[in-house]
């Protein structure tokens, strides 16, 4: 099967199999915002999991703003006590041969109030001063004011500093022995908020126009490509809900700029914190699943939240190393998927979080009959005041917000392991 083939990225990266760990947020780090001993733990478990590739998840580039106050970040002094920590987590990811991928980010106007160094009154960054939209009533417009604010519009000096975080983050990864970055421009961080027309108003070098709305994910991969080596993988998460902001050719235009900068591979996913699509269902079909009978077109999409657009991106860019992350949760269909042609890389993530070893355990055992190679995952019901608050409110994104501490729980159970 075409999951277990391996397979090797322009920068030379050989992938020993086609599924990669997709990035989670671990939320381990909340005191000192470095790769932990528990962090170190976690991953020394997907580093036997038989995972053709991992990607760590949000390394925020900047202290001052944080997705999450747990995310790992990227001080802007380092030290050699730090630096041996970031070597020491490379050293674990890697232990079995997998190659590990660090996903670097900026959240922009999507970093919460008390997530980082900043104080309670510092606007968060954006392109332009768009506030996130909850909905119309009254309190999902109060959680918008309060947990986040308007942003402050980014002068050009605030973009070429987080150019810089991104390329030092990069640089800090490459010495500590990783394999290559991933830049966060889905789920509504910095970089897709600049690639967007929704949340970019700019008319300056940095917007106005699809191409200079990709300036800044441009300028950050040539000059990471400059302090790392040819060798070195750099790819990029792209939203792919941006194409229902802006015009299909603008979009595949900045794919296309992005390749011709030189990315290994591009990630599709989607969502943002207004309309999380990235968090899906968990609740799996029940499906046919025997030798003689393959996964319908229509069934493999079902379980791939981002197949069809990544379908739309294949036409325009036969050569390019395309990753799918979402809803992925059977051999049947993620093997469908790479038969259709519509990725080449599948992205788990929640199944992960459960089985650190779901490759070998379950997905590439031969042993595993197709109709048992699935993750099996309960579906997770907001309920109670919880519930209500939702409902109450109408900001989706609060019963998102469950799902995400219900597998950073199995991700702490990892970190707890005794070795």
């Amino acid at each position: 099967m075409l999951l277990s083939q391996e397979l090797v990225l322009p920068s030379g990266l050989r992938l020993p199999n086609r599924m990669s760990k997709a990035a989670m947020a671990e939320g381990l780090a909340a005191t000192t915002h470095d790769p932990n001993q528990k962090i170190r733990k976690a991953y020394r478990e997907w580093a036997k999991g038989g995972w053709g590739m991992i990607l760590t998840g949000n390394v925020q580039v900047s202290d001052d703003y944080l997705g999450a106050p747990q995310d790992i970040d990227v001080p802007a002094q380092n030290t050699d006590e730090l630096q041996a920590a970031w070597r020491e987590w490379a050293t674990e990811c890697q232990a079995s041969g997998t190659p590990t991928i660090v996903q670097l980010n900026h959240p922009g106007r999507q970093s919460p109030a008390g997530a980082g160094k900043k104080s309670f009154f510092t606007k968060n960054l954006a392109p332009s001063p768009i506030g996130l939209n909850f909905g119309p009533g009254i309190l999902a417009k109060v959680a918008s004011k309060v947990l986040f604010g308007t942003p402050k519009e980014m002068t050009v000096q605030d973009i070429k500093l987080v150019i810089d975080q991104f390329v030092e983050g990069a640089k800090r990864s490459y010495d500590a022995g990783f394999k290559g970055v991933e830049l966060h421009a889905a789920h509504g961080y910095l970089l897709a908020q600049f690639h967007s027309p929704a949340t970019n108003r700019r008319t300056d070098e940095f917007g106005g126009s699809a191409h200079k709305r990709v300036e800044i994910s441009l300028r950050i991969i040539r000059r990471i490509r400059a302090v790392t080596s040819p060798n070195f993988s750099i790819s990029i998460k792209f939203n792919s809900a941006d194409a229902a902001t802006d015009k299909t050719e603008d979009v595949l235009e900045q794919i296309r700029l992005l390749v011709d900068a030189g990315i290994d591979f591009l990630e599709i996913s989607g969502g943002t914190y207004e309309n999380p699509l990235m968090m899906g269902d968990d609740g799996v079909a029940k499906q046919d699943m025997s030798e003689d009978k393959p996964m319908k077109a229509s069934t493999i999409k079902r379980e791939s939240f981002f197949l069809e657009f990544a379908q739309t991106v294949r036409k325009s860019f036969p050569g390019l190393v395309l990753m799918v992350t979402g809803g992925f949760r059977t051999r049947t269909g993620m093997e469908g998927a790479l038969q259709s042609g519509a990725c080449d890389i599948v992205g788990v993530g929640r199944p992960a979080a459960v089985y650190p070893d779901f490759p070998t355990k379950i997905i590439l055992n031969e042993n595993v009959k197709d109709e048992d190679a699935n993750a099996n995952l309960p579906r997770i019901e907001v309920e109670g005041a919880e519930k209500w608050i939702v409902k109450i409110s109408g900001v989706t994104a609060l019963g998102a917000g469950k799902t995400t501490r219900v597998y950073q729980e199995h991700i702490g159970s990892m970190a707890a392991i005794k070795a």
